[in-house]
């Protein structure tokens, strides 16, 4: 028995020696978001009974664009007021939840 990425280790558990760490989907494609942890969510939700293997996918490129655009903004109006660190007044300042 060889010792090659596809085999499993002699007890039948975990990987074989020469295998590879494993790369997760946010890894692959780049984002910050769970790819993964958002599959579970999603699955955990019963929003659908069938889940495609895009949507979780698009579905954390699109919490991490928005959460993005929300920093930007807000570090700005940290850094308009001569501070280091972004609160709340900061994120209220910018208009984006005065309807709450």
């Amino acid at each position: 028995m060889s010792s090659t990425a596809e085999t499993k280790s002699v007890w039948g558990r975990g990987k074989a020696k020469g295998s590879k760490k494993s790369v997760s989907r946010s890894q692959k494609l780049g984002l910050q978001f769970p790819v993964g942890r958002i599959a579970r969510y999603l699955k955990k939700g019963g929003y659908a009974q069938h889940l495609g293997s895009g949507s979780p996918i698009y579905l954390s490129a699109v919490l991490e664009y928005l959460a993005s655009e929300v920093l930007e903004l807000t570090g700005n109006a940290a850094r308009d007021n001569n501070k280091n660190r972004i609160i709340l007044r900061y994120i209220q300042l910018e208009g984006l939840f005065h309807h709450w």
